[in-house]
This record gives structure tokens, C-alpha cells and sequence, in this order.
């Protein structure tokens, strides 16, 4: 009888785990709402190491700053007749709202990213933007 009990346990217990998982996958995410894309023109003088830290410093951002929802980047490419970009960096950033857009440009994490970068930047363009969904 004791083996028996054990086992309807063990099946239930495994479909607990089941009904979990499954709940997980589908329980929505952090929705996103707004975007920010900021691009980045590097001064003609500035070593590739440089560009790398900051390209590096900037992706951490999204570990350090909680309002991030998601983050990517990349360098620009050229055009499609060949024309170098305006910008050499690209980087997106996506939040639930724009008082998590205030509270990331205001944060201690990004405010030390632009005074160990700043020197490194010829020009910065920032573009805030609404997520169709």
C-alpha cells in the first residue's frame, strides 16, 4: 500500500512540475512599450580598444540598470550604394514606460558609462520612440 501511495505521488508531483513549466512559457513578459535608439560617431582618433570598451560598457548597462527590458547593438553598415554611415555604433534599448527612460538617463550606472566615454564621441543622436505591437 506504502508503494502504491509512493507512486501516485511521484506521478503527481511530476505533473505539478509539468503545469509549471508549461505556466512559464507561457506567462507574458515584461511588456515593452518604448524604445531608445542611440547612435554613436567616434572621433576619427579614437583606438578600436576604445570603441570596444565602450561597446562593452554599454551592453552592461542591462545588467546594472533594472528599467532595461531588452537590449542589442551593433556597428553601422554602409549603405546600399557604399556610402559610410553618419554613425559608427547603434544601440537599442527597449522599457515598459517613459518614466523607466528617466530613471535609466538619470542613474548612476549610465552617468559614469558617459563621463569614462564622453571624451571618445564625436557626435551622439538619441531617438525615443512608442512599440507598435
Amino acid at each position: 500500500m506504502k508503494r502504491k501511495a509512493l507512486g501516485y505521488t511521484f506521478v503527481v508531483m511530476m505533473f505539478s512540475i509539468f503545469a509549471l513549466i508549461i505556466y512559464g512559457a507561457y506567462s507574458p513578459a515584461r511588456k515593452s512599450q518604448k524604445q531608445q535608439i542611440v547612435c554613436f560617431k567616434f572621433k576619427k582618433d579614437v583606438s578600436a580598444e576604445a570603441v570596444e570598451r565602450h561597446m562593452h560598457d554599454f551592453a552592461g548597462l542591462k545588467h546594472e540598470i533594472p528599467q532595461i527590458v531588452s537590449y542589442s547593438a551593433g556597428k553601422t553598415l554602409p549603405t546600399h550604394n557604399s556610402q559610410s554611415p553618419e554613425y559608427d555604433a547603434m544601440h537599442y534599448i527597449t522599457f515598459q514606460n517613459k518614466a523607466d527612460i528617466e530613471t535609466y538617463t538619470k542613474s548612476a550606472k549610465y552617468q559614469e558609462f558617459v563621463k569614462n566615454n564622453r571624451s571618445s564621441w564625436e557626435k551622439v543622436m538619441i531617438i525615443n520612440s512608442d512599440i507598435r505591437q
